[in-house]
């Protein structure tokens, strides 16, 4: 064959091997630069009051900028001394509706003098980077946008959009990610969202082998209540019935005998059922037989004797503050607790303050301390649950994937409000021993890190349309 009929071969070959992002910029080594993007996010000391989120966002902006994203597709969103960050990826809009994959820029305080290293800068020692922010969630910050870049360079063509939302302070009050879908819903409007900051998989603590890994696609809602009794007291040589301390004792003693409803999910019933294996005995057994019949009262039972299981199961409040009185000789005019309760999906928080309510008596006044984050279950989607697996056993064949229903909030709860179903699948694997976030010396392992890259990667490209 002549040189003149194998040129439109060649070309041919070169636009599909652009089109499908095989053919791709090589002179920038992933690895390195979201090192640097980590780098950079973990030297920013983004905790509330510091005013620095707005200067991560704008350093990311820049990045995206550079890399060829227009200004139109990168936003900037203020909001008081903080500030999100919407990015989106345009794809070709075969798939659908686009994706939101999601993490948050600010990170909880950290008193350097506290710390055995600066926890605002990086370092890596002994196969650990250390850092405030390493593992919640600077990583997953520095690892999407590294993806996006990388697609940017590879000239991939999602079949969708993606859309990138960097929240502000979900540490704190959570007003950047209710500010973005309540006034920018446009921008970030999507069929399902990703959560950087939920699930993620665990390491052996003697092996350090890769054991399980979490999609989370619920959380229970935290809300906190405050008792409190009013007296005209006296003195306490003259002692009488309505003493304001023992009416507070007494109806925190019944709200601590009271047990709330057996409740269960999708998630819930699915994590007892794929985790029964790996406990033993009763628990193991009630783990299977609850899995099946959620009614079955000694299985429900069995579960509630363990602490770390008691809150996937039901609605759980207790005791965590508690003062009055004002004077030793004198009968207390004022006593006041705190309750806080970690409320199961699908269940008001007004209803478990009346509840509360009627508990503590007529003379007990029971107040809502804050507004909680209620939000339902997201639905077991099995393309989510499919493209996640394929993704963690690329690199973790043998992890165990596990749903599950978190006992804290993220930003995941606040989308799953405004009607957008959202999965905590977080690339992080690390050792229980390991777990730092928000304590002292924060630290993840250095090949969950980087490991990470190929994960994004095989996991966007799966959910758009190309199979890696």
């Amino acid at each position: 064959m002549t040189t003149q009929y194998r040129w439109p071969v060649v070309i041919s070959t070169l636009a599909l091997l652009v089109m499908s992002g095989a053919y791709a910029d090589t002179t920038v080594d992933p690895k390195a630069e979201a090192r640097a993007i980590f780098a950079e996010a973990i030297h920013v000391e983004s905790s509330i009051g510091k005013g620095q989120v707005p200067v991560l966002a704008q350093s990311l902006a820049t990045r995206f900028k550079n890399a060829g994203f227009p200004d139109s597709d990168v936003h900037i969103l203020p909001f008081k001394e903080t500030a999100s960050l919407v990015v989106r990826y345009r794809g070709n809009g075969q798939g659908g509706k686009p994706i939101a994959l999601m993490a948050h820029m600010d990170v909880v305080a950290a008193n350097r003098s506290d710390w055995q290293r600066d926890p605002f800068t990086l370092i890596e020692e002994q196969g650990y980077f250390y850092g405030r922010g390493t593992s919640d969630v600077k990583q997953e910050v520095a690892l999407l946008t590294e993806t996006f870049l990388k697609l940017k360079r590879e000239h991939y063509v999602p079949n969708r959009d993606l859309i990138l939302i960097f929240s502000g302070d979900e540490e704190t009050a959570q007003d950047t990610i209710d500010d973005v879908l309540k006034n920018h819903r446009d921008l970030v409007d999507a069929e399902f969202a990703l959560n950087g900051d939920g699930g993620g998989g665990e390491l052996d603590d003697r092996t350090n082998q890769a054991t399980t890994y979490f999609i989370q696609g619920a959380e229970k809602s935290s809300a906190g209540f405050q008792l409190s009794v009013e007296n005209p007291g006296g003195h306490s040589s003259q002692p009488h019935k309505d003493n304001a301390i023992y009416e507070i004792a007494n109806a925190l003693t019944r709200i601590q005998r009271y047990t709330f409803p057996v409740r269960s999910n999708d998630w819930t019933l699915g994590e007892f059922k794929a985790s029964a294996s790996l406990n033993t005995g009763a628990l193991s057994q009630a783990m299977t037989t609850f899995a099946q019949n959620p009614r079955n009262v000694q299985a429900a039972e069995v579960i509630a004797q363990h602490p770390y299981l008691v809150g996937k199961i039901r609605t759980t409040c207790v005791a965590t503050m508690m003062q009055g009185g004002h004077a030793e000789n004198a009968l207390p005019q004022h006593a006041e607790a705190t309750v806080n309760c970690r409320v199961f999906p699908g269940t008001p928080a007004t209803d478990v303050q009346a509840l509360l309510q009627k508990l503590a008596g007529p003379n007990v006044k029971v107040t809502s301390i804050y507004k909680p984050l209620e939000s339902a279950p997201s639905p077991l989607r099995s393309d989510v649950v499919s493209a996640v697996s394929d993704a963690v056993h690329r690199i973790y064949p043998n992890a165990r994937i596990i749903p599950t229903q978190a006992a804290y909030a993220t930003d995941g709860a606040v989308t799953r409000q405004y009607g957008i179903p959202t999965y905590g699948v977080g690339s992080t694997f690390i050792k229980p021993s390991d777990e730092f976030a928000h304590g002292l010396n924060e630290r993840i392992p250095v090949d969950s890190f980087y490991n990470g890259l190929t994960y994004w990667d095989y996991l966007l490209k799966t959910l758009t349309g190309h199979q890696p």
